[in-house]
Order: structure tokens, then sequence, then C-alpha cells
């Protein structure tokens, strides 16, 4: 019988096996890459493109061409590939990031050519109705408008514009006024420019059918489609911003946002690796020392955490809480104190092996199934990186030494780098 009483054994992790994605090339040129996993019949197919807010020209082009794709081709209604994707039991979603598009169906295998034949009216042949387009810009303007009045949604907008600069796109300001300034020919313009086959990756995972190919080949493979373009942009070097401190008001705030961090490096960098063990010794998890000394000790907030966000052309390391309107302060004088310790106190052996340990048993639990594999595959193929990252990463984050991590902190924590904006009331 179990006993209790005694606790498990302890077990570190030495090693992490990923299933590597396999890859083929329709006959038009566009790469898939696939990974066969997973006991379900169940498939997921996402399609991706260069076709983030990094490629647009102005602001609400890029989200609105990727939302706004489900709603009806000349052959097709919205209501009509609606409600057959529906009856096959599938799902679809698009969803539109800094810098790439996806458009996603899961699918059971039985099904799968049947709901393709929508998804590739929608890829090819997206119409974008004017009312669809009217509708959700009356709503998204809405929305902006009211999330205006939340001082952790405007700290996020304006620190962005700190870090890039308003006109870069990364940065990149919207106004109430964009709302009403968007036209659909320049959405229009924006799809049949980059929702093409020369701008098109296919990852596939799940129990995957052993026809994939030619049912991809069928769909999307037969001939080019879309406009032919040179959708490369120029890399724009960031303007950040000089002033360190940065304060908006909001008299009738109850709480103040704090958002403070640096312009940094993304997943390509060489001391990325390391970076992130700091990062989660400092505020990456729920028992790093943010959340010990600012919720826990000084209960100034209910949560407060930091990250490195790793962009395509770019990254930055940032920290983010909202604390009482009363404690602004002192909640600041805390963040800078630990940053402090970081820089001068070597981290113990106990909280870096509980940290270590604590990173490398989430990366094993990211791993488990089809569609994370994919994720994970992703995760390197957006940078151009191979699975060797996977492998540099484990064996960065068992061999990195408190000494590291306190010369990472002096290096990269320096307070003369530190951009401290505050919305609401301090």
């Amino acid at each position: 019988m179990l006993n209790r009483k005694q606790a498990p054994q302890f077990k570190t992790i030495d090693s992490i096996a990923i299933q590597h994605a396999q890859n083929f090339t329709l006959n038009n040129g566009i790469q898939v890459y696939t990974i066969d996993a997973g006991s379900q019949d169940l498939t997921r197919i996402e399609f991706i493109f260069k076709a983030g807010m990094y490629y647009q020209d102005t602001p609400l082009i890029a989200s609105a061409a990727g939302a706004l794709i489900e709603n009806g081709t000349a052959k097709y209604s919205a209501n009509q590939i609606s409600d057959s994707i529906d009856f096959y039991g599938s799902f679809f979603e698009t969803s539109v990031s800094q810098d790439y598009a996806s458009l996603a169906l899961f699918s059971l295998n039985k099904h799968l050519e049947s709901t393709l034949v929508f998804v590739e009216e929608l890829i090819k042949n997206a119409t974008y109705p004017q009312e669809e387009i009217d509708t959700y810009l009356i709503n998204k303007k809405q929305k902006f408008l009211v999330n205006s009045q939340k001082v952790d949604v405007l700290a996020r907008r304006i620190y962005s514009e700190l870090l890039f600069g308003k006109t870069h796109p990364y940065g990149l300001e919207v106004k109430a006024e964009d709302h009403d300034n968007t036209k659909r020919d320049s959405i229009v313009n924006f799809f049949k420019t980059h929702y093409t086959h020369s701008n098109c990756t296919i990852i596939v995972s799940g129990k995957l059918p052993e026809n994939l190919q030619t049912v991809l080949n069928n769909h999307f493979g037969k001939e080019k489609w879309g406009v032919a373009s040179n959708i490369e942009k120029a890399y724009m070097p960031a303007q950040t911003t000089t002033q360190n401190i940065h304060y908006v008001e909001k008299p009738d705030a109850v709480q103040s946002a704090i958002r403070m961090g640096r312009k940094l490096f993304n997943k390509t960098h060489p001391d990325y690796f390391n970076f992130q063990v700091l990062n989660t010794i400092f505020g990456g998890y729920f028992g790093s020392r943010l959340m010990a000394n600012i919720r826990e000790d000084k209960g100034y907030t209910y949560g407060i955490g930091s990250g490195l966000a790793s962009l395509a052309h770019d990254g930055y390391f940032f920290i983010s809480t909202e604390v009482g309107s009363d404690v602004t302060k002192d909640a600041l004088k805390e963040i800078y104190k630990e940053i402090d310790v970081l820089q001068n106190d070597l981290v113990s052996a106990d909280e870096l092996e509980t940290v270590k340990n604590y990173i490398l048993g989430q990366f094993l639990r990211s791993v488990e199934g089809p569609f994370s594999l994919a994720d994970k595959f992703k995760g390197v193929w957006e940078f151009g990186l191979d699975y060797s990252y996977y492998d540099n990463y484990f064996n960065a984050v068992k061999s990195v030494t408190s000494q590291q991590i306190r010369d990472l902190a002096g290096k990269y924590l320096q307070k003369k780098d530190v951009i401290e904006l505050v919305v609401g009331k301090k």
C-alpha cells in the first residue's frame, strides 16, 4: 500500500526528448510540417502567414484582415461556412500577432476533406463585405473606448510606444479615429498581397490521415494563389524613449498600473536562456521574489510578474502589476530593491535548484500532446531556428550558475536603462 506519510522520491529531469516535425512540399512550393502523434482521430491544420501588425502600414489593417476572413466568399455566405464547419463537428479559429497571422482548423479525420473545402474558400476568396467591416469597426471602437479607461490597458499601449516609438510597427499608436478611417480597400489589398501561397506555411498535427499530402495538394497545392508580391519588410530600428520616468495621471483611479523594463533581445540571443532563469527567479512564476515581497509580504497587489517578450525582429523585458494608488511609490521602491538584490547577492543554491526544476518541469508538461509539439516547433521555426535550440535551452538551464545570474542582472537591469511607467496616481 502507498504510505502517505512518506514523501515521494525526488527526481531531477536529466533529459527531454521532443518528437521532431517532418516536412514535405506541395506542388506549388508551400512548405508543410507535420507532427504525427496522439491517439484521437483528430487533426489540427494551421496556416501561417507573415501578416501580423509588423507588416501593416496603418493601424487595424492586419487585425481586421485576419478577424474578418471568416465573413463569407463569393460562393458561400458567412453563415453557410460557419454552419457547415459546425455540422462536421469541426472548429475554425483565427489569430493575429505582432508578426504572424494564423488560421487553424480542428477537424475529425473522417470529415477533414469536407471541412477543408470551406477553409480553402476563405483563404483564397474571402470577400470582406462592407456591412461586416462596419459592424466590426464599430464594435472594436467601442471596446477601444471602454478599455481606454482602464489603467492596465493604457499602460500596455503606452509602454509599447515608449519602447519602440509611435510609428514603429511594434509601437504603432492606435487612436479612436483610426476605426473611422479604416477602409475596405486597404483590408482587401492586405489580404490579397499577404494571404498568398508564397507567404504561407502549413503546420499539421494530430493523428494524421495517410492521404494528408494528397488532400493538401488538392486544395492548396495545385496552383499558385494570391497576388504575387514581396512582403519582406526592412528592419526598422526602434525609437526608444530617452526619458526613464513616465507618469500618466488618472485622477479617479483606485489603482495604478505599473509597467517597467527595457528593450532587450529575442530568443536568438546567446544570453536568452540564462536570462529566462533570472526572470523566473525575479518575477516569472508564482513563487518568484516579486510575488513573495510585493504580494505575500507587503500586500500591495493581487499579482505581479515579469517576462521576456520575444518578437521576430526584437524583444523586451517587462515588469507588470496593478497596486493601490496609495502604495504606488512604495511598490516601485520594492521592485527596485529586488533588482538591487539580484545585482549584488548570489542566488542561493536551493532557490536556484528549485527554479531550474520548475522551468524544466514546465517544459516537460508543454510537450505532452501533438498540438503542443506543433507549437514547440512553431516556436523555433518563427525565428529561423531548429530543434538544437531546445537542447541548448535544456543544457543552459541545467548548468547556469548563481554568479552568471548576478552578472546578467548587473549587465541588463541597470536602473539607468529601466523605463518606468505609472498610469493612475502616485
